[in-house]
């Protein structure tokens, strides 16, 4: 099994050396061939931006390959998912001890997402570090 991630896609702008690539994310239903007999099928594009010392080699337009580790999409799907999931669940249990009306309770175990995300935002320029993409041109 591979540990990266490749998605196709063109290059929509460049500063200095980011480049910011439109990828179009395909789900399986959108690659069948009962699509137009289905309404499930499910097609969005994205731009992510990539960090390279050699953004001058490439131009507007150009096809590249961004690529990532696999444990990019781990990392952000458990702070963005599992870890919030787990600390509504575990406030949710530990303020019903000590709060009777469930309605606070609810509002508690929502209300302790707000620093948690907070917590992300301060430290976006620490995860961008992170979660690095590189492009490689298509040659055609």
């Amino acid at each position: 099994m591979t540990n990266i991630i490749e998605h196709a896609g063109i290059v929509e702008n460049i500063q200095d050396s980011h480049v910011r690539v439109r990828i179009t994310q395909v789900s399986g239903c959108a690659t069948c061939s009962a699509k137009g007999y289905c309404s499930s099928a499910d097609k969005s594009d994205k731009i992510i931006d990539v960090t390279t010392a050699d953004g001058s080699t490439y131009h507007i337009g150009d096809k590249v390959k961004v690529q990532g580790k696999t444990s990019i999409g781990l990392l952000a799907v458990l702070l963005a998912f599992i870890f919030p999931f787990f600390l509504i669940i575990i406030t949710l249990f530990v303020s019903k001890i000590y709060v009777n009306n469930e309605l606070y309770v609810a509002l508690f175990s929502l209300l302790v997402l707000i620093p948690y995300y907070l917590i992300l935002w301060l430290n976006k320029t620490r995860l961008k570090r992170n979660f690095s993409f590189t492009i490689k041109p298509i040659n055609i």
